[in-house]
């Protein structure tokens, strides 16, 4: 028998959950409903879904808070990072695409939920864009040598973050 092919993975930002997925996402969407925005802390959230079959935990595993009647939402019980929302007894669970190790492949299909959007997410696009801010280049050097975030990859000699003192 021929071992599955790894074609998307990812992980919490801390680096002590890590799925695989063996086959592409049926579902790339973004959802507006007020559920996904809470649990996320954001305007929308942004899910890939694939069947349980071709998905795999291959370090930890999430924490999981049912966040209805009808779904689980699992989440990194270390660091908070939001990594799925499954319906029960549907066979697929749906990842957040910013939990993949190269979100820019997990590309957004459709829009659901769209009643509760935000009213200025249509116009971001309006925003002026800025780069880093000069006044915080020495502290963003710092940042990038002292951060605890796992790096977009699997890696072999993980080791959770050390606690804040």
């Amino acid at each position: 028998m021929s071992e599955r092919q790894v074609l998307h993975t990812g992980g919490c930002q801390c680096g002590a959950v890590r799925y695989a997925l063996y086959a592409e996402p049926v579902t790339v969407s973004l959802c507006h409903c007020r559920m996904c925005q809470k649990a996320l802390g954001a305007m929308f959230g942004a899910f890939a879904g694939v069947p349980e079959a071709e998905f795999a935990w291959t370090r930890g595993a999430p924490a999981v808070f049912r966040s209805s009647s009808e779904a689980t939402r699992g989440f990194c019980k270390g660091c908070g990072t939001p990594l799925y929302f499954a319906y029960d007894g549907t066979g697929r669970i749906s990842l957040t695409t910013g939990s993949f190790d190269d979100p820019e492949k997990i590309v957004p299909k459709d829009q659901i939920e769209v009643e509760t959007t935000v009213s200025y997410f249509h116009n971001l696009t309006d925003l002026p864009l800025r780069g880093p801010e000069p006044q915080y280049s020495a502290s963003r050097t710092e940042i990038a040598t002292t951060n605890r975030q796992h790096p977009d990859h699997d890696t072999e000699d993980w080791q959770p973050p050390k606690p804040d003192r």
